[in-house]
């Protein structure tokens, strides 16, 4: 029975010890890039976010060049509308290869990012990233710290720097 009840105490710590190590990981690892989508023209692509009220967003959108030597051909463009849950327009931008956007939001619910591409003979088909970021994700702390909002030298640099009041 001894050895039955030590196997299951080294199980837990280490399944413990696994959950930790995987937290740790996900805690320092760097946030996600951008989306990366094919966009085929004539035809829309939306994506949602929930945000609740007062949150900050920020996004960027391009047209990703398919050759490194030519321009970006006319047939690459989109068109961007960010609407708000209740159908108010937050941008527009018409006929563009990238663009960014950035508000507060004023209502609660699902904003919408839609892209559309106009129809092309022959259709052409283009790759897009997008990235939208929401909450303290869209705060640029390093230039928040460069206009001096915050000191860096005040920050505590690791958990045996706190202390707790007692």
């Amino acid at each position: 029975m001894g050895g039955r009840t030590r196997g299951r105490r080294c199980g837990l710590l280490g399944s413990y010890m696994l959950t930790l190590a995987l937290a740790s990981f996900l805690a320092v690892a760097p946030p996600s890039g951008a989306l990366r989508f094919e966009l085929q023209s004539g035809h829309t692509k939306c994506i949602s976010e929930d945000l609740k009220i007062h949150a900050m967003a920020v996004g960027k959108y391009a047209v990703v060049n398919p050759s490194d030597s030519a321009p970006l051909p006319d047939s690459h463009k989109i068109t961007v509308r960010v609407t708000s849950p209740y159908g108010n327009s937050i941008h527009y931008a018409d006929q563009v290869d990238s663009g960014n956007f950035a508000f507060t939001s004023s209502e609660e619910g699902d904003y919408l990012a839609c892209l559309w591409a106009p129809d092309h003979n022959p259709p052409a088909t283009m790759a897009v990233e997008f990235e939208w970021r929401t909450g303290v994700t869209a705060k640029d702390w390093t230039n928040v710290a460069k206009k001096g909002q915050i000191d860096v030298s005040e920050l505590p640099l690791s958990f045996d720097s706190l202390s707790m009041p007692g």
